[in-house]
């Protein structure tokens, strides 16, 4: 049965989810700061469309990316070197998160709607939500956005407009949380473009352990920035 939250109420555990669809766990509340901070903590992440409640899963198994385990194929590497691309650390998250609400091609819609992106502009704001941008000769053509949680990082979303770019935006996240001591970026859910970059599925309890022993290093919630090589 489908928990409804009031504005007040706390998540229910994660191991009441649903099966069907995987991972639905309660719906209602809000998208405040705390109730984000809350909910990420916890294992469970927003997503639902416009004419929905707002509906909060925790699915099983998940999508993860180890950051060890990251796979750059030898186009890729070509790419990195070759395109002339530069990624930048939050100098434009609000354009970011606007260009990846952007419909794919063949999609009518997107889950990204005006108050999920307020709502993680917010989260920018106070210091717990980055994007990774690509730039190419002053032009943003790709990046991802997502949120840090003391060495955790949980992957919300990317888009490209040139060849490679979200990727290119990608293998910079990577190599910021190898130097910031973040070993895992939660991707929530199987696709095969993260499956092609190393990202695998493990079951929930073991993420949720793996989870509960990186979400509590006192990591400052701050603006990050990318240090020239």
């Amino acid at each position: 049965m489908l928990t409804w939250l009031e504005r007040e109420d706390p998540f229910p555990p994660v191991e009441t989810a649903l099966k069907e669809p995987n991972g639905l766990l309660c719906a209602g509340a809000d998208l405040s700061v705390e109730r984000l901070l809350a909910a990420y903590r916890r294992g469970i992440f927003p997503w639902y469309s416009g004419s929905e409640p707002i509906l909060w899963w925790s699915p099983d198994p998940r999508m993860v990316l180890y950051c060890d385990e990251l796979k750059v194929s030898r186009s890729l590497d070509k790419n990195l070197r070759n395109k002339g691309y530069e990624v930048r650390i939050d100098t434009a998250f609000a354009r970011v998160i606007k260009a990846c609400a952007e419909p794919r091609k063949g999609e009518a819609g997107t889950w990204i709607s005006r108050q999920m992106q307020a709502a993680y502009i917010a989260l920018h704001r106070a210091g717990h939500a980055h994007s990774f941008e690509t730039w190419q000769a002053g032009t943003l053509v790709g990046g991802l956005y997502g949120v840090a949680l003391g060495r955790a990082f949980f992957g919300e979303s990317m888009f490209s407009r040139a060849t490679d770019a979200s990727k290119v935006a990608l293998v910079g996240l990577v190599e910021t949380l190898r130097e910031r001591g973040t070993p895992m970026i939660d991707c929530q859910q199987r696709t095969p473009l993260l499956a092609s970059l190393g990202a695998r599925e493990i079951p929930r309890r073991q993420f949720l352990r793996r989870l509960a022993a990186l979400v509590n290093y006192p990591e400052p919630a701050e603006k990050w920035i990318r240090v020239p090589a």
